[in-house]
């Protein structure tokens, strides 16, 4: 009896309720279109296949100048004021049509909500509007060596000084941390806490700072889009303290929510897909069309499980356990492409030559073992979940 009780509890807890967009979101999704019709230019199907990881910071800026970034900001701070429904419609076209975002991406996704949440008034006025402009780029200082995804592990320390602090240790992982000037980082602000989870802080770093060494790490792809940082008691001013010192747990924890539950936890492969469709647009082969059609009907639910966890946000809503739920099956579904291509459809992936559809198989067959890394591992994501099921 008991575990009955605790399943119809939890499956109670844990629904997805439907969210339906506004007017106002598909006005934006036209805005959003005639923007990408205007900017984008000609970019081949491999190029579109890097989606968000692409860097480009001339396309940021323009981003910026249409208004298209920091939609969900207050207008004080150079935003739209606009609901997460809307910024979601934005992201959706951007993915869709593989734009390169990488440059604004974090910054826009995650630092600024942060900030905005938890953050001083002078870092607010500092950083909001350079984010909305597209000018302001973040990455994220989560993930250290030898601690995997267990935030609460992390050993980088910050030591209390007069004016600020002096951090040592190292971040891994960081997304195209040799161009992002800026990194929010998870810190431990004592150094014996009772409980692991207690102690930790954010600071907003600059990497240019002394004391500081970023090192690139070349993936299987041959990109660089990862990196590590070093930090030798590196000075960071008090004012550069996110929210409460201490509370860094709890402030990372919220952030993590705007990260696992976009529509890129299921829409990084979308470039292979749409080659997929091109090729078999007349197929009569069951196995064929039965396989695509599982493949469509899975993206469609996991779209209408982020666009739910939106509209929660926007409620201000505790949603920590069904973004994992998005990013975990979001990731499986990116993952499964490349491998549903080949079983399908028999796709080879190529580096060079072959056909269009074989080369965005080559680039998405490197990318996808990542996939299921970047936002919390696997193994993390189904320990949250669990944990919320046997409460």
């Amino acid at each position: 009896m008991r575990v009955q009780r605790c399943y119809s509890e939890d499956v109670r807890a844990l629904r997805f309720e439907p969210a339906t967009l506004p007017a106002q979101s598909e006005d934006l999704r036209a805005e959003t279109r005639r923007f990408l019709a205007k900017h984008l230019g000609s970019r081949s199907a491999e190029q579109c296949a890097l989606s968000w990881t692409a860097f480009d910071a001339d396309f940021s800026r323009a981003m910026g100048a249409a208004g298209l970034i920091g939609i969900t900001y207050p207008t004080l701070y150079g935003g739209r004021s606009g609901s997460q429904l809307d910024r979601y419609v934005v992201l959706e076209e951007m993915l869709a049509a593989g734009a390169p975002v990488a440059a604004h991406w974090i910054a826009d996704r995650q630092s600024g909500p942060l900030l905005l949440r938890y953050g001083n008034e002078e870092l607010k006025r500092e950083f909001l509007p350079r984010i909305a402009r597209g000018e302001a780029y973040f990455c994220i200082g989560m993930s250290e060596p030898d601690t995997g995804s267990d935030l609460a592990s992390v050993r980088t320390f910050a030591e209390r000084v007069q004016g600020g602090y002096r951090v040592t240790g190292s971040k891994l992982w960081a997304t195209h941390v040799t161009r992002c000037p800026h990194m929010i980082a998870l810190v431990r602000t004592t150094e014996q806490p009772a409980h692991k989870h207690e102690g930790l802080s954010q600071l907003l770093i600059d990497l240019n700072g002394p004391g500081i060494t970023v090192r690139p790490i070349i993936d299987m792809a041959g990109h660089d889009h990862f990196g590590e940082v070093s930090f030798e008691y590196a000075f960071v001013p008090d004012m550069r303290l996110i929210g409460v010192e201490g509370a860094g747990f709890q402030q990372v924890m919220a952030e993590l929510a705007y990260e696992r539950s976009g529509p890129e936890r299921y829409l990084s492969s979308f470039a292979l897909l749409k080659e997929m469709l091109a090729r078999v647009s007349d197929a009569t082969d069951p196995v064929v069309t039965e396989g695509l059609g599982k493949i469509w009907s899975s993206l469609l639910t996991l779209r209408q499980m982020s666009l739910s966890v939106a509209a929660r946000l926007d409620r201000g809503e505790d949603v920590g356990v069904q973004a994992a739920i998005v990013k975990e099956l979001g990731t499986s579904f990116e993952q499964l492409l490349p491998q549903a291509a080949h079983a399908l459809l028999g796709v080879i992936p190529m580096n060079e030559g072959g056909d269009t559809l074989m080369r965005v198989e080559g680039v998405l067959a490197q990318l996808a073992p990542s996939f299921s890394l970047r936002g919390g591992t696997r193994e993390i994501l189904r320990g949250i979940i669990a944990k919320e099921l046997l409460r």
